[in-house]
């Protein structure tokens, strides 16, 4: 197996539907866990114009864009999507982001307040062990793609499959894990990596904040509240389909305390993204064969 073929079974080659098969296989038990109330009862998200999946939503600091990827199946060629907002839980799709997408896997989109978009490709893995792009955003295409600096730990089978840029640009939440060359995660962990000259360093500190949310399963799919207080991410236990989990501090200079379960959401569900106003929170469900956005407010 090739160090490419690693990253395109990962769950951005494969689908969410491997992280369930891992959790199986994971040693870690399963506990009744600490549950966090704060939503109501979730609601579909209605993309006009697209009828295909939708997974690893993103809603843009001004609230305006709902970016997304299609289905990250190997046999579909992944891509990231826009649609403009019509209201909370209505969107016009726009179309495939123009000068981003390859034959490679696109998706996880995210972008600061100064419209830097930032995604995962697997397009260079094979040469750079590298996963993480940004690019500037502008009226619907993407310039100046380049591969993100400082993150990668470049060592073939670990992958970095998910991310999200904080709304200053000044951190990069990661979920990175070892695969090694079995094709499956060893481990998965959330870490942070912050701004130094034009790309990023992870500090020890940055990954001593994470100590709690990382405390057991399979953790991946971090989404920060715009002033950084809250942290909203997807655990994978064993036997149990993943979840969506909430995390808290007093300010960024602490660490994150003991996450609770965000009850109101339920289902095989990933990859959440919070309003600016901390009200909405977005996911993707799997319902079926088919992944749908869907939205819970507080």
């Amino acid at each position: 197996m090739t160090d490419r073929e690693i990253v395109d079974r990962r769950r951005l080659g494969q689908g969410v539907a491997a992280l369930a098969v891992w959790a199986r296989a994971s040693s870690v038990a399963a506990s009744a866990p600490a549950a966090y109330d704060g939503f109501g009862q979730p609601r579909d998200v209605d993309i006009k114009g697209y009828g295909g999946d939708a997974m690893e939503p993103f809603l843009t600091r001004d609230g305006g864009l709902l970016l997304f990827n299609n289905s990250n199946d190997p046999r579909v060629n992944t891509d990231l999507h826009f649609a403009e907002r019509i209201d909370d839980h209505t969107f016009q799709w726009r179309g495939p982001i123009a000068g981003v997408n390859t034959a490679a896997l696109e998706g996880v989109p995210s972008m600061d307040r100064d419209g830097r978009l930032y995604f995962v490709s697997t397009r260079s893995y094979d040469r750079t062990a590298s996963t993480l792009y940004r690019a500037r955003f502008h009226d619907g295409r993407a310039q100046d793609v380049e591969l993100v600096p400082g993150v990668s730990l470049g060592r073939p089978g670990w992958v970095q499959f998910d991310a999200e840029i904080s709304a200053d640009g000044a951190h990069f939440y990661l979920g990175e894990g070892w695969f090694g060359r079995a094709g499956r995660p060893h481990s998965a962990r959330i870490v942070m990596a912050s701004r130094e000259g034009a790309g990023f360093v992870i500090r020890p500190v940055d990954i001593r904040a994470f100590a709690a949310v990382n405390a057991s399963g399979l953790n991946y799919a971090p989404c920060t509240s715009t002033d950084e207080l809250e942290l909203f991410f997807t655990r994978a236990v064993a036997s149990i389909r993943p979840r969506i989990w909430r995390a808290s501090r007093t300010s960024k200079d602490q660490p994150f305390e003991a996450p609770r379960q965000v009850v109101a959401i339920d289902g095989f569900v990933e990859g959440p993204t919070i309003s600016s106003d901390g009200a909405r929170l977005y996911y993707h469900e799997r319902r079926g064969d088919r992944y749908v956005i869907r939205c819970v407010a507080r």
